[in-house]
């Protein structure tokens, strides 16, 4: 299988978030902290008013009275899910039933929490998530987040990098065969152009 193209280049987005992700513990930070990151965001987006007026979606596994509308958390969702499949079918189905089971599970604690309370639950989970991968860059990985050169791609392809990591670590998982080879290359020379830019300055 060939790797795919354009906006869906999986072997490119990979290579850009992995050359700012190689230090074991920062990798490890990110493990911990992006999915709670996009499921705390989903938290917030579910307090949105509903975007097509459709009926809602009654589910009685959530809380009690809890419906889940058409609303900015649902596209927010579906965007990311639908980009993970496109990149890779299997990882990215993976992903996509993660963003799905996020967004059912986010919905339920909006209802339990209130807008009241639920916008300040998000806001000291994004503090205390974001204030963790900024360490992680600062002190272990020493370079700037991804999100300083390209904020949309490293947002969007954070959750499924780190959903990939664990998969390759512990699995040996590859989208196709070689696209851990190439990846590796890609992110060795962005490194090396990285680290005598970095000599450069400092001369």
């Amino acid at each position: 299988m060939g790797k795919s193209k354009g906006l869906f280049d999986l072997e490119k987005h990979f290579a850009f978030y992995g050359a700012y992700h190689s230090d074991p513990v920062n990798i490890l930070i990110h493990v911990l902290f992006v999915w709670p990151i996009f499921y705390t965001s989903l938290l917030l987006f579910h307090y949105t008013p509903p975007l097509l007026r459709l009926p809602c979606l009654p589910l009685p596994l959530l809380a009690a009275g809890a419906h889940l509308h058409v609303n900015f958390a649902f596209v927010f969702a579906a965007v990311y899910a639908l980009f993970y499949v496109a990149m890779d079918r299997k990882a990215g189905s993976l992903a996509a039933l993660l963003c799905a089971l996020c967004w059912l599970g986010s919905g339920s604690l909006a209802v339990r929490l209130g807008f009241s309370l639920g916008w300040k639950v998000v806001l000291a989970a994004q503090l205390f998530c974001w204030t963790g991968q900024f360490i992680g860059h600062g002190v272990f990985e020493k370079r700037a987040p991804a999100l300083l050169d390209n904020l949309t791609q490293a947002l969007l392809m954070a959750p499924f990098f780190v959903l990939l990591e664990i998969l390759q670590k512990f699995f040996g998982y590859e989208p196709y065969p070689g696209f851990q080879s190439r990846v590796s290359a890609m992110i060795d020379a962005d490194r090396k152009e990285w680290q005598a830019s970095k000599q450069k300055k400092v001369s």
